[in-house]
């Protein structure tokens, strides 16, 4: 008799879980598309520095009046005969926020904001009245550039900016510093300054950065000049000195680059692994966010599953 209701009950309980996880399942779905259908509103993202543009929806401005808010600011405001349109510090009489980086569409009523910086971060409130009245928000996420690389980070630049690896070395007198692209040494030097060389010239091989090198004689850091996308990868530091060896690696991103390269150096780099991995995708996810629907299609359920 124990032994049938302890059966009863355990089936009870499977039955229950699988209810759960289809409610689960369900309701993530279900959240899913409210989002794509933007019912919690619409995310825009952008690097610092470019143009964002917050569209109304409206074909032809004649007789609404659409009002932008940046919280509870207002910062843009037309009416559809062109009797009043302000922006910024004309709106709202308070701290010129945007600085004259604000653009309104005269037809249509849409939002540009010019030179974008990290602090117009945030939420947009759009208000269109007319016969009916019409609202949405928009979530705006401005994101930076990291210009100088520290130990180990990721570094994303545009395409012809210079970036700059640092050895943290103050003087360099007695260590022997070399730097490697993947696997080519393209740069070394001594403390004594015996021997110096970048690309071709340390490697015997392909001019693969044509005079785009240097190398600082005092502290042995490497600058990259006039960056392209030949150049993303790994790049890995050797300081060798009478004690000891130290390493450092640098991982260096072109802002626009397909994902695929970058996922495939985490497949197949041991140096780049458990959290670091999963960091180094999330952020490639953010700064190269116009793929972001095929890398979740394609990399994250097979990198979760692994």
């Amino acid at each position: 008799m124990k032994s049938n209701m302890s059966l009863y009950k355990n089936m009870l309980f499977i039955e229950n879980v699988g209810k759960m996880k289809l409610v689960f399942i369900s309701l993530l779905v279900l959240f899913w598309c409210l989002l794509d259908h933007g019912v919690f509103g619409e995310s825009v993202s952008a690097m610092e520095g470019d143009p964002v543009t917050l569209h109304t929806g409206v074909t032809t401005n004649q007789q609404e009046d659409i009002k932008w808010h940046f919280y509870d600011t207002r910062i843009a405001e037309i009416t559809g005969d062109l009797s009043k349109i302000c922006t910024d510090v004309q709106c709202n009489e308070g701290t010129e926020r945007f600085r004259d980086r604000l653009k309104l569409d005269h037809q249509t009523g849409s939002l540009i904001i010019m030179n974008t910086r990290t602090t117009d971060s945030g939420l947009y409130h759009l208000k269109v009245l007319s016969s009916s009245r019409s609202e949405m928000i928009f979530n705006v996420t401005i994101y930076s550039f990291f210009a100088v690389g520290e130990d180990g980070v990721l570094v994303f630049l545009m395409e012809g900016d210079s970036v700059t690896f640092q050895t943290r070395v103050k003087a360099n007198q007695q260590d022997r510093i070399r730097w490697y692209f993947n696997s080519t040494r393209i740069a070394e030097i001594t403390g004594d300054q015996c021997k110096i060389c970048t690309d071709v010239q340390c490697n015997e091989g392909t001019e693969r950065f044509r005079d785009r090198l240097k190398v600082d004689h005092q502290t042995g850091t490497l600058t990259i000049m006039n960056t392209r996308t030949t150049d993303a990868g790994l790049y890995h530091l050797k300081i060798t000195s009478i004690n000891n060896e130290r390493d450092k690696t640098f991982i260096f991103a072109i802002r626009g680059e397909s994902l695929s390269k970058y996922i495939s150096l985490v497949h197949a780099n041991p140096i780049i692994n458990g959290f670091f991995s999963f960091f180094f995708l999330f952020t490639c996810i953010l700064i190269n966010i116009q793929h972001i629907d095929n890398f979740f299609k394609n990399t994250i359920c097979r990198f979760s599953i692994g």
